[in-house]
């Protein structure tokens, strides 16, 4: 199948090459018929003209002033070398039925010679001038329709109803004022191409071809003409016109005037993209403020409740049990629920850290510990590297980060995989990696996981996420003066992100590096 449309594509443009050639050969033979037939109304003007000058006896002067008269008036109506060929033969007249000797092309008299030579240069400039004149008239005549033609081009795509989408409507005033056999436009923001009209030169793939090289391209045998619209030095997409006359001068403005149309519609689509934004931020703070109430409320009410139990009377070891697991669950469901609304808040405000001074291999081992309670199914681990690593930050906001990392290393992984921690300080900054087996991020993915709300396929597929978590572990890192990146690892399966924060000068550094290592599942 995919042979059969080669071929097939192939044949046409073989067909319409062949099409093009005929009609390239009919133009210029209906040209030649034309100038054949100015030559012989020349000619038989001509005839008449001198038929009459012999009856009534004009002298070579006279006759000279009527030639040159037929040849003026001729020149006006034909083209040069139509004009040429009668000025040829008025000279061949004159010489011919009035010059002696008569009836003979020899010239007895040098001063009749020279009489003639001037008449036939004098008919030939003239010519020459009189068609320059008629070729810069038709330039003008061109020209002034071409502006015109740009000018009602540019008023309809204004008068166009603003939309934040290009659809093939956009581009009927194009084909329509330019008599376009096709047209077709590839929109660089959106990827999508629209063609308007049968083309026989692939002019989508020539449209393409041109925004992916950004090169402009004519094909003047096929007629075919592709220009890349630039903004601001910037390449926002392409155009391709097929059967566009004077395909030099005219692609440009056209060009402009599509990357005009082109810019005034990503503007209104940005601009549409920005109010909605707006309203879904004053949604957003408005939903969180109604969450916090009302997610807090019943928590408090049922860890009270179970609490209550306790001191209610002598529960069997089954009640206890149970009584327990109620209240380390709500406890864990009011801690993640804060946590959730601290990172919604914070990615909507600015990061302010409160710094003071703390552990971070302390506030690292909490970050385990409490993960070692939730029985997520993974290994997890912590490597210390040092005994302390103190320094000047928020507790608050980097155990944040920290709990975040280690979420996802559980919540991206497969069952049984391994999750480490691990501590370190070294060349002035603090280094806390977090790393986990049995996952993997594509590279395509690598660029555009700390970008907020954006999550990869394979995690879109294996849970569910907001996209809000390494990007707000980010800007929390940043905000200490750190950073946070993914570290390449020589195996493909496995996954290790680095968090960074500045060390501070009144470090405690271990130089014998005593490698503790807490462990569970």
């Amino acid at each position: 199948m995919p042979f059969m449309l080669f071929s097939c594509g192939k044949m046409q443009t073989a067909i319409g090459e062949f099409v093009k050639l005929l009609q390239d050969q009919n133009s210029q033979f209906r040209l030649a018929l034309r100038s054949v037939a100015h030559i012989l109304a020349g000619v038989i003007a001509l005839a008449v003209m001198t038929l009459t000058c012999y009856r009534l006896h004009f002298s070579v002067a006279a006759t000279s002033s009527v030639f040159l008269l037929v040849v003026i008036v001729h020149a006006l109506s034909g083209d040069f070398a139509s004009s040429a060929a009668v000025s040829l033969a008025a000279f061949g007249c004159l010489d011919y039925f009035f010059t002696d000797p008569k009836f003979s092309f020899a010239v007895a008299s040098p001063v009749e010679f020279l009489d003639l030579a001037a008449f036939l240069t004098t008919a030939l400039v003239v010519t020459q001038l009189v068609s320059r004149l008629r070729r810069e008239v038709r330039t003008s005549r061109v020209e002034r329709d071409r502006t015109e033609s740009l000018y009602t081009l540019a008023q309809e795509l204004l008068a166009l109803e603003p939309k934040t989408t290009i659809d093939v409507s956009c581009l009927e005033p194009f084909r329509r004022l330019f008599e376009l056999r096709s047209i077709c436009l590839f929109d660089g923001d959106t990827g999508e191409l629209f063609t308007l009209g049968e083309s026989r030169a692939s002019l989508s793939d020539r449209t393409g071809a041109a925004y992916m090289t950004e090169k402009d391209a004519d094909d003047r045998l096929m007629r075919v003409s592709t220009r890349c619209l630039r903004v601001a030095g910037k390449t926002r997409g392409a155009i391709g016109f097929e059967e566009l006359e004077d395909l030099g001068v005219a692609a440009g403005p056209l060009a402009a005037l599509a990357a005009t149309f082109l810019e005034r519609v990503r503007a209104l689509r940005s601009a549409s993209v920005a109010a909605v934004t707006a309203q879904s931020e004053a949604y957003r703070s408005a939903i969180l403020d109604a969450l916090a109430h009302e997610f807090k409320t019943p928590l408090a009410t049922i860890l009270a409740a179970a609490g209550g139990l306790h001191e209610a009377g002598p529960l069997g070891p089954e009640q206890m049990e149970m009584t327990e697991r109620v209240e380390s669950e709500a406890a864990r469901l009011g801690q993640l629920t804060s946590r959730l609304l601290r990172m919604a808040r914070l990615d909507r405000e600015d990061v302010r850290p409160q710094m003071e001074w703390i552990d971070v291999v302390s506030l690292a081992e909490q970050a385990v510990n409490r993960h070692l309670k939730l029985r997520t199914g993974r290994h997890i681990s912590m490597l210390k590297v040092c005994k302390s690593a103190e320094a000047l930050a928020d507790p608050e906001l980097l155990g944040l980060a920290i709990n975040q990392l280690l979420d996802n290393a559980c919540k991206y992984s497969e069952l049984g995989a391994i999750a480490t921690l691990s501590v370190d300080s070294h060349d002035g900054e603090i280094s806390v990696r977090v790393s986990n087996t049995g996952s993997s991020i594509p590279l395509i993915d690598r660029r555009r996981i700390f970008e907020r709300f954006y999550r990869g396929t394979q995690a879109r597929n294996r849970t569910s996420g907001s996209g809000l978590g390494l990007y707000v572990a980010r800007k929390i890192a940043l905000a200490h003066g750190g950073g946070l990146e993914l570290e390449d690892r020589k195996t493909p399966d496995g996954v290790t992100f680095r968090l960074t924060v500045p060390v501070s000068k009144a470090e405690d550094h271990d130089p014998d590096h005593d490698h503790d290592i807490l462990t569970a599942t």
